[in-house]
């Protein structure tokens, strides 16, 4: 994957939400845009497929903590964090969940780097993606992506809020009635070498400080579109949400397991489809085991786990596999669907399936397809055509020496 697609969700459903695409390295900005809410999210589901995803979260959500934690054992760490700042949290730790970066100690002597967020919040994200079938890898509060400035804090406004970066482990997010409130307790620190002393603030967007103190020195870096500055700065950051039990291996929803799954038994099916109807045309019996065996290889490669293989029973095993994804309607009307593509495959052995998904209610197919040049397909769409299929061809791009794109394909036949 050469482009990678950045989403910000809101704390609630009813926020706007921001995202945009970047090129290799976010050298530059494909695309971007806003969201009226979660609700509008399956909009980006084309877009975050063949297509590298990071998702960042408000840090007004989540608690960055550092604290120095007697003995050098992680499991150790990790286990007394949440009860040693149990007396500064709201909400009783059972009800949080922790999330650990890797960082060494500070010039504080800190050891142990924490970030605390709802359980409730971390699964109301979770399921706005899952719902809308985006795939992601990382997920990280949005004021570690901002760049850091070693003579005093970085920010830049989103919206009506003000992302604030402190230092390495300490961030915030502010409305603009709480800015200003800030702003001037601030002022009123000059002279004093507390925290609240900020120095300079090196603004990459238009802020209001004026009438405050000389204490706070407002340097104006280069405007920039908030979630483009979050991507250049926010790839150095290793450190990522997802752990313990929001870890990535929990992140795939069910709907992409079932296209997954989808895509290995269509393939196999293909091949099983066309090897059964040989053995029942083939008489001869060394021709027939020959024949056998090659399913039994098959299908043992489709599912590895399988021990045992007869000929006699792998068709109602197939169709128990297919079941897992689909009624019995949807399954027959599935097969047929893929033996009228098979052709289309044959004549057009240049363009490979990635990823097939059938939708049972539309009697449609979903492919996405690579091959090393446009015009396959373009074939493959007169093909499928010839075979009196209706097909919907989408976007087509460029992804290193080949070329992606994706295939809506429905039955005209079966539609009557």
């Amino acid at each position: 994957m050469t482009e990678t697609l950045y989403i910000r969700l809101g704390s609630t459903a009813q926020e706007k939400i921001h995202w945009l695409i970047t090129s290799h390295q976010n050298e530059e900005i494909i695309a971007s845009g806003e969201l009226a809410n979660s609700e509008q999210l399956s909009e980006l589901t084309e877009k975050s497929q063949q297509r590298n995803v990071t998702i960042y979260v408000p840090a007004c959500d989540v608690a960055l903590k550092k604290l120095k934690v007697p003995g050098n054992s992680q499991s150790a760490l990790k286990a007394a964090t949440p009860y040693m700042l149990e007396d500064e949290l709201a909400q009783d730790v059972e009800q949080l969940f922790f999330a650990y970066d890797n960082l060494k100690t500070d010039e504080d002597e800190n050891n142990c780097f924490v970030a605390i967020v709802e359980r409730a919040q971390m699964k109301q994200w979770l399921s706005w993606l899952n719902d809308a079938t985006i795939s992601f890898k990382k997920l990280l509060p949005d004021v570690l992506a901002m760049p850091i400035a070693t003579d005093g804090w970085s920010a830049i406004k989103l919206d009506e809020q003000i992302l604030l970066r402190q230092s390495n482990w300490q961030g915030m997010v502010l409305d603009e009635t709480t800015w200003q409130t800030l702003t001037k307790q601030w002022s009123k620190s000059e002279g004093d070498e507390s925290e609240t002393n900020t120095g300079t603030i090196h603004s990459y967007s238009s802020l209001d400080l004026t009438g405050q103190a000389a204490n706070i020195k407002l340097n104006a870096m280069p405007e920039e579109l908030p979630l483009f500055l979050l991507a250049q700065h926010g790839q150095k950051q290793k450190f990522n949400l997802l752990q313990g039990e929001f870890k990535i291996n929990e992140q795939h929803s069910i709907a992409v397991k079932n296209w997954l799954w989808a895509a290995g038994i269509a393939m196999f099916a293909l091949v099983l489809n066309f090897s059964i109807k040989g053995i029942e045309l083939v008489q001869l019996n060394s021709q027939q085991e020959t024949l056998e065996q090659e399913i039994i290889q098959t299908y043992k490669k489709a599912f590895p786990k399988t021990k045992r293989v007869r000929v006699s029973t792998i068709k109602s095993q197939l169709k128990q596999k297919l079941k897992e994804i689909g009624g019995s309607s949807d399954r027959d009307d599935f097969l047929v669907m893929l033996e009228m593509l098979q052709p289309a495959f044959a004549k057009v052995t240049e363009l490979k399936p990635e990823s097939m998904k059938f939708d049972g209610k539309r009697q449609e197919i979903r492919l996405q397809a690579v091959a090393k040049d446009y015009q396959y397909f373009d074939q493959f769409k007169v093909e499928l055509e010839k075979a009196q299929l209706t097909v919907s061809q989408g976007a087509q791009s460029n992804q290193g020496e080949q070329v992606s794109g994706s295939f809506s394909i429905t039955n005209k036949r079966g539609n009557k």
